[in-house]
């Protein structure tokens, strides 16, 4: 005995958002039976108009139908409930109660809120099967107020002797399987089977009545063209959002040379042969696909989909059907959700496959053409609790990626797919077509300023001052004296008040304009330099911003942030929906970026108090960049996410610096880790890209065999390139993959071989909080804070391993200032306590004189050299020294100062290493000048770490001679390791080194010239 339900609409639902909208669906329950409705966005009166059967073996049981509202971030809220007794349907006239408002009920009970009403349509169907059942109750009922539940209209018996000869042939068809499902046991069982109410244009000719609107828009739907169907829907296209990706994954996502209306048309037209073609290359049988067909009184446009799926080793011949819905049709976009349940799989009754087609217009080419992007999603929608649930994913989520690797295949041989080069071409001419817009500060100031605390502040100034003028002065009384009268009464006391409160707002707005004025400056047009990966990021504009202003604007500007470095934007007055058409670039860096992180702040004073408005992370690993070179953001954050707010944006990356990109980044890897690292092969380089779903310039550096440590150890391999670091394992048909950035990495530790790790280190990775959520399914641990722990050991060749690691996550994750740090650390245990008045282990090194000069500046000036401001600054930059930055200096003791500093010198070594330094400076004994002390240490040169350079610095003044400065110079090497290079490593040093002192003297006799 089967209840089949008709969830019609909803009206007068409350407000759940902040937006004041909700984002209704509704869940039914029959004892463990569940299931649910799509969810309607944005609506308080919402149309569902989905029919659900239920198997009823208790007249007990009550159905319960709840009234949610979606939350993309948080759990869904509850709106309203209804339940109604199944024996009151069994009960009632024909055992159908028709269509009635109910009005929802709060969770509270004691609760007065009004939750809005719900429209039901239940009655009980004596037919075996859930899909032949909607014969009973899907024609039209009468309404009925809630008042009066209990009266209904029997839906009309005459009518299920109707049915065409259409509905006959396919259930012919279908016969056998129904056979089936009768001497199944666990038929009765099967909840939720979505039934279809749409009607064929036989049966609808047959029962029509004149005026049926809708019966003649399902007899033109059946009747109509694709092509005049697609326009039909068009023209009632309401402008609504374009959907989602569902969270299950991306399938596909391809641009391809076609229109979108062309492409639509090849993938759903029934006089398209692609479908039929696809079906037949993975040995489909009995296909029928039903005609498009306009139900809900025309909001909905359905068809269905049957077929029977070739058998496999492991699996039978198994029948599916296919529900395919127009999400949204408007001439450019086309979203279509296709329901897939197969009902005679193992535990097929429980779930169904979702898919999400929604092709959108592709960027612009150059040469004019137009071109499509296609997304294809997927998600499981399980309509009761399986402890097989993690196993049914896994399997549908291979099945359905090998389904559409075959599919792109056979729509790459009927259109021609986008190449990214065609629209890396595009960059100048996509950028050069942006003008900033220009404002005057005057113009700016009456924007700013023409507001009511203005307006109001300057009509009681004027009043008080004509006041001052026409009044007489009062006589001294109370407290008062010559030049101070005070409020003679309460009223003149909070007048009085109301004023000082008044021009404390207008001066903080005089203020906040002239501070946005004097840091308005904006890194638009600042070229980069150098050579090497390039990050270009066009601002275009901006909508929905939140208004945190008091007159319902906000003052908006935006930074952004990649590989430390930060380009600022110009602030837009008085604007939530700004105009910027500002492009930053990013000087060129060494390591292709991983990450783009963007914030939008409401400019408030100094921009250290700035309110953040939203934030977004722009994933170039996870995204394709040719995807990112027109594309809206939109921005996460209570603000943002209340608001929808988003920011659109035209990104491009690019190698500038010419030559083999790859070979020169292996050849920096050499020198940290001390192995050759061979390049991988084109074919290699793509498997790795496609097995992680990588764009095309990434590639691989080294991979290694190890184990997982989870609760058991799973073999498989570590992969590891410039930008992350990924795992795959294969074991007896279960595949564990997953990836995370090297900038995600807080930590990395090597600990000591176990017993449960056999006798090998584990290397033990911590992640960020919140970071490499994606990749958690490897995890050993999760602490408190959100951080993910995983464990790699019995590695082949571990020393190879860790070194690889170790060198990558420095060169991507560490800033400057950590770098310094660490080498400080790995220095602790070579310096020599502080009694003993040595520095950093000098009395073991051998010093000579390397160079000697008087120099017409005074000792004062010189030492700015070391003072961490411009001048030290300018000096190391001409020198040759790139990304300087040092740490201020720290008294070690009496007289001693000591600071760390870092740099890339291109002059010391031809190979262009990061240098890492110690200096420690202190007054000679007779204070008549400075010794300054150095250690470094070179990274990233051959035979790096075989060695410590000392210098040291002997400044002293000349009496003889005012504001002169004698300077000596002495240099030495600490060898920490023997080599037979060590001559040809000292001479090479040592003509560097006499070069870089020629310079920077140089350049100080300069600088003190021009100065004075």
């Amino acid at each position: 005995m089967k209840l089949q339900v008709r969830v019609s609409e909803a009206r007068n639902l409350p407000a759940m958002d902040l937006n004041g909208y909700s984002d209704p669906y509704v869940r039914l329950q029959l004892g463990k039976q569940r299931t649910r409705t799509k969810v309607v966005k944005k609506n308080l009166n919402p149309r569902w108009a989905e029919d659900f059967c239920f198997a009823v073996d208790d007249l007990s049981e009550e159905l319960v139908v709840s009234v949610l509202d979606e939350d993309k971030y948080f759990n869904d809220d509850f709106v309203g409930q209804v339940r109604v007794p199944v024996s009151r349907v069994f009960d009632a006239e024909n055992q159908s109660i028709g269509n009635v408002w109910y009005p929802l009920q709060p969770k509270k009970k004691n609760s007065k809120k009004d939750c809005g009403e719900i429209l039901l349509g239940i009655c009980f169907s004596q037919k075996n099967s859930a899909v032949d059942s909607n014969s009973n109750c899907e024609h039209d009922f009468k309404v009925e107020s809630p008042g009066d539940p209990s009266t209904c209209v029997s839906p009309s018996r005459s009518e299920d002797a109707t049915s065409s000869k259409e509905d006959k042939s396919i259930s012919q068809k279908t016969f056998a399987c129904r056979i089936a499902q009768i001497f199944n046991k666990n038929a009765d069982s099967a909840p939720a089977l979505s039934t279809s109410r749409s009607m064929d244009l036989s049966e609808a000719s047959e029962i029509s009545k004149p005026g049926s609107s809708i019966e003649q828009s399902e007899d033109e739907s059946s009747s109509a063209s694709f092509e005049e169907v697609m326009k039909s829907m068009e023209s009632r296209d309401e402008e609504s959002e374009t959907p989602s990706d569902l969270p299950g994954g991306i399938l596909l996502d391809q641009l391809y040379m076609i229109a979108p209306s062309d492409l639509n048309a090849l993938i759903f037209s029934l006089d398209s042969n692609f479908y039929t073609s696809f079906t037949e290359s993975q040995g489909t049988t009995e296909v029928h696909i039903g005609p498009w067909k306009f139900e809900n009184e025309g909001e909905s446009l359905k068809r269905i989909v049957t077929y029977l799926k070739a058998p496999t080793k492991l699996i039978k011949a198994v029948r599916g059907t296919e529900d395919q819905t127009y999400l949204k049709a408007d001439g450019k976009v086309y979203a279509v959700l296709a329901s897939v349940s197969t009902p005679d799989v193992p535990y097929g009754s429980t779930f169904k496959v979702e898919l999400l087609y929604c092709i959108t217009p592709g960027p612009e080419l150059p040469a004019g053409d137009q071109c499509s992007r296609l997304v294809v999603s997927w998600r499981m929608n399980f309509l009761q609790s399986t402890m097989m649930r993690g196993m049914i994913e896994n399997g549908a989520r291979q099945g359905l990626k090998d389904n559409f690797e075959q599919y792109a295949n056979l729509l790459a041989q009927t259109v021609k797919p986008v190449d990214s080069k065609d629209i890396g071409l595009n960059k100048e001419q996509a950028l050069s077509s942006l003008q900033v817009e220009t404002q005057s500060d005057w113009k700016l100031a009456v924007q700013y300023f023409a507001n009511f605390t203005v307006f109001s502040t300057f009509l009681i100034g004027v009043y008080i001052l004509i006041h001052i003028m026409l009044a007489l002065p009062s006589t001294i009384q109370g407290l008062e004296f010559n030049g101070l009268d005070l409020p003679d009464s309460v009223g003149e006391f909070v007048v009085s008040g109301v004023l000082v409160l008044q021009a404390e707002r207008v001066l903080h707005l005089i203020s906040r304009f002239i501070q946005a004025r004097k840091q308005k400056g904006t890194d638009h047009g600042v070229k980069a330099h150098g050579d090497g990966w390039l990050l270009t990021v066009a601002l275009i504009e901006g909508i929905d911003l939140a208004a945190v202003d008091s007159n319902g604007h906000c003052d908006p500007y935006v930074v952004f942030t990649c590989n430390g470095k930060t380009r600022t934007s110009s602030i837009k007055f008085q604007k939530s929906h700004p105009q910027w058409n500002e492009i930053f670039e990013f000087d060129a860096m060494d390591d292709p970026p991983s990450v783009l992180n963007v914030e939008v702040y409401d400019f408030d004073g100094p921009f250290d108090e700035a309110v953040s408005l939203g934030h977004a992370e722009i994933n170039f690993v996870r995204s394709n960049i040719s995807d990112l070179a027109d594309v809206w953001i939109p921005l996460q954050g209570k603000l943002a996410q209340a608001c929808q707010s988003k920011l659109h944006l035209r990104i491009f990356l690019d190698h500038t610096g010419g030559g083999n990109v790859v070979r020169e980044y292996l050849n920096k890897m050499e020198k940290e880790v001390g192995k050759k690292i061979n390049v991988r092969s084109p074919q290699t380089n793509s498997a790795f890209q496609k097995l992680f779903g990588l764009p095309q310039e990434e590639f691989l550096i080294n991979d290694f065999t190890c184990h997982l440590k989870r609760k058991m150890p799973m073999q498989g391999r570590l992969f590891l390139s410039a930008r992350i670091i990924g795992f795959y394992a294969s074991l007896f048909g279960n595949k564990t993959k997953f990836f995370f950035l090297w900038e995600d990495i807080e930590d990395i530790q090597v600990l000591p071989p176990t017993l449960a790790s056999m006798g090998s280190p584990i290397i033990v990775m911590t992640l960020r909080p919140g970071r490499g959520m994606d990749a958690r399914v490897g995890a050993k641990t999760q602490d408190e804070e959100g951080r993910l722990k995983f464990h790699f050991h019995s590695f082949v060749s571990f020393n190879v391993a860790q070194k690889t690691i170790m060198a990558l996550w420095k060169a991507k994750s560490l800033s400057p200032e950590q770098k310094v740090q660490a080498v400080e650390e790995e220095s602790e245990d070579k310096l020599h306590s502080e009694e003993s008045g040595s520095f950093l282990g000098v009395d073991d090194v051998r010093f000579a004189e390397v160079y000697s000069s008087t120099l017409p500046v005074p000792v004062s000036f010189f030492m700015e050299l070391f003072g961490g401001g411009e001048l030290d600054r300018k000096a190391m930059e001409r020198a040759g020294c790139q990304s300087y930055s040092c740490s201020p200096w720290e008294s070690e003791k009496a007289d001693v100062y000591e600071r760390q500093t870092y740099y890339r010198d291109k002059r010391i070594s031809r190979y262009r290493g990061e240098v890492t330094s110690t200096q420690q400076k202190s007054l000679l004994l007779d204070r008549s000048g400075w010794l300054v002390e150095e250690v470094l240490t070179i990274h990233g040169v051959p035979l790096g770490d075989y060695f410590n350079l000392h210098l040291r610095y002997q400044v002293e003044d000349l009496p003889s001679r005012p504001k002169t400065t004698y300077v000596r110079v002495f240099f030495g090497i600490e060898w920490l390791k023997s080599s037979r290079h060590q001559k040809r490593v000292t001479k090479n040093i040592l003509v560097n080194l006499q070069d870089r002192l020629k310079l920077t003297f140089g350049f100080l006799e300069k600088e003190y010239g021009s100065s004075s």
